[in-house]
């Protein structure tokens, strides 16, 4: 338990570090293609300090994009999320993938794969592996949390919901889903479905969501560039018996409209290998 807590505690601190020499970031971002057939391309982000020799496990971060940047240009998928927040000065001490995908709905099972392949192949702690995304990304959030629970330690779904005909995977997943009243994109319904359904199963003991009144669905991208999004997801782990839900931190409208004044521009470029 004590290591345990050094580690979440070391984890935050290094989320939001200064950054002063940013040159070395492309060096760690790596474009991955064809990895396994059938499967999504996706860029692999390793962390400062990252040694493939030392034999120290990072977390795993899963991001998953929405609607706007399917496709196959993977340059796409840097325009927002973890990666161009990193690009922006954020330090996350995780490895992330972040897959793209090619059009229609994320399925869990090819982000299963590549989350079988980098665990085979980088120092990823399998009791610390995450997924968030928003709109499109936020179904398949919830598609794949609610299809490999036993894989997921945590997961936040924004503006989005779930296509699974059985959601209650997701009732065994601390998991945080939140969405904006003002939503003309995707209907805040479709999160409140998820809601009622494990709700009235009773099975929302570590569920929690947030309803941010009058936010639109672009607003909630913001959530990436917040340093609360990462001290969250950290904060869990498989190890915790009780898999409770970290209910301690909170989103709100104020904390989208401060992090958006306040994000820098670009530091540095991620280029692909």
């Amino acid at each position: 338990m004590k290591k345990r807590i050094r580690v979440f505690i070391l984890l935050v601190a290094t989320l939001f570090a200064t950054v002063n020499v940013v040159a070395q970031e492309s060096d760690r971002l790596e474009g991955k293609r064809s990895i396994a057939s059938g499967g999504y391309n996706f860029w692999l982000y390793t962390p400062d300090g990252y040694d493939a020799n030392a034999g120290e496990a990072y977390p795993l971060i899963i991001s998953l994009h929405g609607a706007s940047l399917c496709g196959h240009n993977l340059q796409r998928v840097l325009r927002y999320g973890p990666l161009d927040a990193v690009s922006k000065g954020m330090r996350i001490p995780a490895v992330i993938i972040a897959p793209q995908n090619p059009g229609g709905a994320w399925n869990p099972s090819k982000i299963n794969d590549l989350l079988e392949w980098t665990a085979s192949n980088y120092n990823v702690d399998r009791e610390r592996v995450y997924v968030l995304g928003m709109s499109l990304g936020g179904y398949g959030t919830m598609d794949f949390a609610g299809s490999y629970p036993d894989k997921v330690a945590a997961a936040m779904a924004l503006c989005g919901g779930c296509s699974l005909k059985d959601q209650q995977g997701l009732g065994d997943v601390p998991l945080w889903i939140i969405h904006g009243t003002a939503d003309r994109a995707v209907g805040i319904s479709q999160s409140k479905s998820v809601v009622k359904k494990l709700e009235s199963a009773g099975n929302d003991n570590r569920l929690r969501y947030d309803w941010l009144p009058g936010a639109s669905h672009g607003a909630l991208a913001r959530v990436f560039y917040l340093k609360d999004t990462y001290t969250w997801l950290f904060s869990h782990s498989l190890s915790d018996r009780s898999r409770s839900v970290n209910r301690d931190l909170t989103i709100t409208n104020s904390s989208l409209t401060n992090v958006y004044r306040s994000i820098p521009p670009r530091t540095t470029r991620l280029l692909a290998k």
